[in-house]
């Protein structure tokens, strides 16, 4: 971690999510998103947690940092 001599960070993010994602589905059949069962916008053969955009959104707000 690289700090100037006032003590704020210069090099680093404050936030390090992992933000890897599905590979986008170029057709039905969907994904069901795993909080609202609404179709993603992922490949129903993806294995892994899915969200529609809406959840995925909400979900975003929700983690987020403070700062």
């Amino acid at each position: 971690m690289s700090e100037e001599t006032d003590g704020t960070r210069t090099d680093e993010t404050y936030c390090l999510i992992d933000a890897t994602r599905p590979p986008k589905a170029d057709g039905p059949p969907y994904a069901e998103c795993v909080l609202c069962r609404e179709p993603t916008e992922y490949p129903e053969s993806y294995k892994g947690v899915t969200l529609c955009p809406v959840c995925e959104w909400q979900e975003a707000q929700r983690t987020a940092c403070s700062g």
